[in-house]
């Protein structure tokens, strides 16, 4: 619609309906608020559910037996034997006499392999003479090289070449044209022919005579690699071979490009249980089973640990089986009783035993229940549910000042960043005043606390037995206090911590029945149950939840409201045009009848 200012009249129209509006917007403005209280308030209960489903997951570690069963062990001597315990093992003393640890079997080379004159970290292939007849030939099929740019060099897929496998000579295409190159291994790569081409044998590098074209193919072609092919056979605690292969070894296969290290690392490096080094200063290899015991073949107890096979490990790197050392089960009395086990590190009845040294004579190890450490998570649950009860009844006790209702935008724009900030903590507060589900939930939870646990065996079924009671100061509002310094509830830790365990995490059909920590559980459940049924979760839709169902509504009538202002706006703007027309003429007619008069 096309709007007239006051250009006939001299009134300011945009003001005039402006101010109009303002009136008229004053439902809407309500609207809006309302709108944002409700978002607020249903913010204020998912920050309150997050709080609830926090101490949950918490709630949950607490009914693990786990969390009151911890055990300290003690080691008469820990630069012999160090212990540790789970919470399944009995309160007991172990001793342990007559120790032998186990050891890992290992294998050095019988003498030096190169007189000194390897590099461990050169290419095998340029030490080849070092390795005499270790090498074996393997085939490999070359595929086309097609050039992308003009040059004279090109590399075939493989070094370590064996000489007399390749062919006199080698074609390049170039579209229908085609030249030959004949191939040359020795001498200076700079003086061959333009229609030779250099091959480096140890890189598999080729330098041509003359420029390949961009777009030429070298064809492919057959030839043999130099590669070195072995096998090691190990076995595991029950006997067993390890390897891939059929019968139980590994094969492994290095080209002419590997160095000693590469070969030594990857092998430390594969399933087959052998940590090898080279000591350059011995001019030896070291070959050691990364596991101790006696790990050989099922039948041959105290046969052979590592099996070799290949030239390169027994001629070259001379490992000789026969020469195999160690790989022994560790032998030790534990309380009377002659034992062996594969590794140092073992476990028996729940206590986990690492020998640290041979020994004779005996060393004690005793378990005893960690009194310390069950009350410190005791105490820490309780400090956790305390600040939950304090945020809780915060919110719901929290006064509603409704001088502070929420801004508008018009409101917004004419304060500062900072009072707007503090005037909508004003508008915010109180929200959940005197909430029902919240409140019933707590009162619901202090009455889990105080309530007996039926059918408990020991010496403890309420929670003053053992020493936590509601504090006193009112203003608290049923906080749990550890009386005293905590000395009660240590004494029940050390006197039955069955007993204490059962008062908190014991099973039942019956609320009655149940342990403290599943009664809060099962309400904490309730209760978020019900406040999402109010509040909903992120990912619900607004028809899910009561407040969201709300908001909904609030907004159809905000956008309805919206709609009916836009037709308002437009019939003052309507009458203000006719207004300013009818001015006009009225003014066309005085000046028509003053020319009359003149």
């Amino acid at each position: 619609m096309v709007r007239v200012s006051g250009l006939a009249s001299g009134m300011d129209i945009d003001q005039i309906v402006s101010d109009l509006m303002k009136a008229e917007r004053m439902p809407i403005d309500k609207m809006k608020k309302q709108k944002q209280t409700l978002e607020w308030q249903r913010d204020d209960y998912r920050s309150m559910n997050l709080l609830l489903s926090e101490f949950n997951n918490l709630a949950f570690n607490m009914t693990l037996q786990s969390s009151y069963s911890s055990k300290t062990v003690s080691s008469a001597d820990e630069t012999k034997i160090k212990a540790a315990a789970t919470s399944s093992a009995g309160n007991a003393s172990y001793t342990l006499s007559n120790v032998t640890m186990a050891t890992a079997a290992q294998n050095i080379s019988s003498g030096k392999i190169s007189e000194g004159t390897i590099d461990p970290t050169k290419s095998l292939w340029e030490q080849k003479t070092l390795l005499g007849s270790a090498w074996s030939g393997k085939e490999v099929k070359q595929p086309d090289i097609t050039i992308s740019a003009d040059t004279k060099t090109a590399k075939l897929s493989k070094g370590a070449i064996f000489e007399r496998s390749l062919p006199s000579s080698i074609q390049v295409k170039n579209g229908e044209s085609s030249q030959e190159f004949n191939i040359k291994t020795t001498g200076d790569p700079t003086l061959i022919g333009e229609n030779d081409v250099f091959v480096n044998m140890n890189t598999g590098e080729m330098t041509f005579g003359s420029t390949l074209a961009n777009g030429s193919t070298v064809q492919g072609f057959t030839y043999k690699q130099n590669v070195l092919q072995f096998s090691i056979t190990t076995y595991d605690s029950n006997g067993k071979a390890t390897g891939d292969n059929e019968d139980g070894s590994m094969s492994f296969e290095f080209d002419g490009s590997a160095s000693l290290n590469t070969v030594l690392t990857q092998l430390s490096n594969s399933k087959v249980g052998i940590s090898a080094f080279y000591d350059e200063g011995t001019d030896k290899v070291v070959f050691t089973r990364k596991d101790t015991g006696d790990l050989s073949k099922t039948g041959s107890a105290g046969g052979q640990k590592m099996v070799f096979s290949g030239e390169f490990l027994t001629n070259f790197l001379k490992l000789n089986t026969q020469k195999e050392t160690g790989g022994t089960d560790a032998k030790f009395t534990l309380n009377g009783l002659e034992t062996t086990r594969k590794s140092n590190t073992f476990t028996t009845g729940g206590v986990t035993y690492t020998l640290q040294n041979n020994f004779t004579g005996d060393v004690r190890v005793n378990v005893s229940n960690d009194t310390q450490k069950v009350f410190d998570t005791i105490k820490d649950f309780v400090t956790k549910y305390n600040e939950l009860i304090e945020k809780i009844n915060g919110k719901i006790t929290e006064e509603r000042d409704r001088n502070y209702q929420p801004l508008t935008d018009e409101e917004r724009e004419k304060l500062t960043d900072k009072q707007a900030e503090q005037w909508d903590d004003k508008a915010k507060s109180g929200l959940l005043k005197g909430d029902s589900i919240l409140s019933s939930g707590l009162n619901q939870m202090r009455s889990n606390w105080y309530a007996s646990v039926s059918g408990v065996s020991g010496a403890f079924s309420q929670l003053t037995d053992i020493g936590i009671s509601t504090s006193a100061n009112y203003s608290d509002r049923g906080k749990l206090v550890i009386e005293g310094d905590g000395t009660k509830l240590k004494e029940a830790i050390e006197k039955d911590p069955q007993s204490v365990m059962d008062l908190f995490i014991k099973s039942g059909s019956a609320t009655s029945e149940k342990g403290i920590v599943r009664r809060l559980r099962d309400t904490i459940t309730q209760t978020v149950s019900k406040v999402e049924q109010r509040a909903g979760r992120s990912t619900w839709t607004s028809e899910q939840f009561l407040l969201g169902r709300n908001l909904k509504s609030v907004n159809s009538q905000i956008t309805s409201f919206e709609s009916r202002l836009t037709q308002v706006e437009d019939r003052y703007y309507r009458q203000f045009t006719a207004m300013e027309k009818a001015i006009q003429n009225a003014n066309a007619q005085s000046a028509q009848l003053s020319q009359y008069f003149s």
